[in-house]
């Protein structure tokens, strides 16, 4: 279908979009610009997800001549269709769902009534709304943006310069790589029963409700799912062969903030088994039950109807191995330099592709920044530093150095934290951090309203790390992230003299602005 010459509104583009996921003979979708009738392109980006969008957007706007080809009907990539946009839902689900268990029968809160929460509900919203996402960035890309593209077609790597698609070869100075990734899926007996789901197949194959949960792994979507499960009344276990939130994929993880999360989620209700090893999923025709091995040796068999996967992604790579032999690192990603660069000239890879975290930032600062350079600036890119957060039923972000990490290199080390830990206080009670989201716990159940801590060196007085547990607080880091990685940094006393927005949601303006007229700085 070409629609080059079509002005299609947002409900004719979903249409258009659920007629083609519904009927795999669908034809391709074609917005080709026919001038020349044999364009060579400044680059084709292979995938259309948030990397391959941005670059050729960007590149777009520089001037140059982008296509993008991607096998969905859709751009935007997995993000709204079936990876974090629901998990954003789930997440704020789980955050409402849990605050009405609280505070059930309490205030001018109803009795909770647990057979009205599900995960199935929740699934089936997600799929009514996700069209939404993919028809505003088919709409924006084409009629906005103004970038070429072919969707609904695999694309096949002919080699640097030579891609088909649609039955047609396109020919680019550059090929750009964001063919995504899929979850890993390992080699357990019983992963084919019926009832077992990763992140993908969850929104895609889900028919039932759920009664109690497994989760194989202990990544951020183990964390996040299993959270959002539990809260809707499935009982969920977790069973991580790591410590949670001390996995390979997550850096600079506060101690501290790490024991509130953790002991957040086990308070209420959840079973956590670290040090531990799947050993088989059982059943007969469905899921029945996993067998684990403890991590005192010990094996034992947990009873279920649902096991998740929540192991992590890895990408797709072997076109790219195949037909370009582009290296490929221990990690089973592609070897990328800070420009987007890979061992092939002319060939980038974005996004999932490369190391560094499966995020939304860096799938579309990775894009930008081979479309840059392509375009003929010498730009680059350190994704090993970032901001991070997860969900659990909070809100949890973190950026800069733990406090172990700055110890471990600076002589003098100030740490500003809420609640405080000190012996004889009762701090279980104080009604702190309190902000916007928490102020009902803080009132009336003190020790669920939040944690935060903020890391001083205390020697140049620059902030070297902040972290958060509470709500309102996620935006701000993307900030303090930006601030304390500028060359000059962010003194206390900058941070201090900010004009805070009443409980600011980190509190860290006003608590540093307690501290900073000390010369010397100390604990607070």
């Amino acid at each position: 279908m070409d629609v080059r010459d079509r002005h299609l509104n947002l409900a004719e583009w979903n249409a258009l979009i659920e007629e083609s996921l519904a009927d795999p003979a669908s034809e391709p979708i074609l917005n080709l610009d026919p001038a020349p009738a044999d364009p060579v392109y400044d680059a084709v980006f292979v995938g259309g997800g948030a990397g391959g969008r941005f670059g050729a957007a960007y590149m777009r706007a520089m001037g140059g001549r982008p296509l993008i080809l991607d096998s969905w009907p859709f751009l935007g990539g997995s993000c709204p269709h079936q990876a974090c946009v629901p998990h954003h839902l789930f997440s704020e689900a789980a955050e409402e769902l849990d605050r009405m268990r609280w505070f059930s029968d309490e205030l001018f809160f109803p009795k909770f009534d647990p057979s009205r929460a599900g995960i199935l509900e929740m699934v089936r919203l997600f799929l009514a709304g996700r069209g939404s996402a993919h028809a505003f960035m088919n709409w924006q890309t084409k009629e906005q943006l103004d970038v070429e593209f072919v969707l609904n077609a695999r694309a096949t790597i002919v080699d640097r310069t030579t891609v088909t698609a649609a039955g047609r070869t396109f020919r680019a100075r550059n090929l750009v790589l964001g063919m995504g990734a899929r979850p890993v899926r390992p080699e357990i007996p019983g992963l084919d029963l019926p009832g077992v789901f990763d992140f993908v197949s969850l929104v895609e194959e889900l028919d039932y409700e759920p009664a109690r949960c497994v989760i194989i792994g202990g990544s951020k979507v183990a964390m996040e799912y299993g959270a959002f499960f539990h809260a809707t009344g499935c009982d969920t276990t977790i069973v991580s062969r790591s410590p949670l939130m001390r996995t390979k994929s997550l850096h600079h993880v506060d101690e501290d903030l790490r024991q509130y999360v953790v002991g957040g989620m086990r308070k209420r209700g959840m079973e956590i088994l670290e040090g531990a090893h799947p050993v088989s999923v059982n059943g007969d025709g469905a899921v029945r039950s996993v067998t684990v091995r403890l991590e005192s040796g010990e094996q034992r068999e947990i009873e279920t109807d649902f096991v998740f996967l929540g192991l992590g992604e890895r990408p797709n790579v072997a076109q790219a191995v195949a037909a370009l032999g582009v290296e490929v690192g221990p990690t089973g990603r592609v070897v990328a330099n800070r420009r987007m660069q890979t061992s092939v000239p002319g060939v980038y890879a974005i996004g999932d592709m490369i190391d560094g975290p499966m995020e939304m930032f860096k799938a579309r600062k990775s894009g930008v920044t081979a479309a840059r350079n392509i375009m003929g600036e010498d730009l680059e890119f350190d994704f090993t530093e970032f901001p991070d957060f997860l969900h659990t039923t909070y809100e949890v972000t973190w950026v800069g150095l733990t406090e172990a990490e700055a110890r471990a290199t600076r002589d003098d080390v100030i740490v500003i934290q809420m609640p405080p830990y000190v012996e004889g206080l009762d701090t279980p009670n104080l009604p702190l951090p309190c902000a916007e989201g928490t102020m009902l716990y803080a009132f009336s159940k003190p020790e669920l309203s939040g944690f935060q801590k903020l890391v001083v060196d205390g020697a140049t007085r620059k902030v070297l790390g902040a972290h958060h547990c509470g709500y309102g607080a996620k935006d701000a880091f993307q900030y303090l992230d930006h601030l304390i990685h500028r060359p000059e940094g962010l003194t206390i006393d900058e941070l201090g003299w900010m004009n805070e927005l009443f409980l600011n949601p980190e509190h860290f303006v006003q608590l540093s602005r307690l501290r900073a007229g000390k010369a010397r700085l100390t604990h607070l």
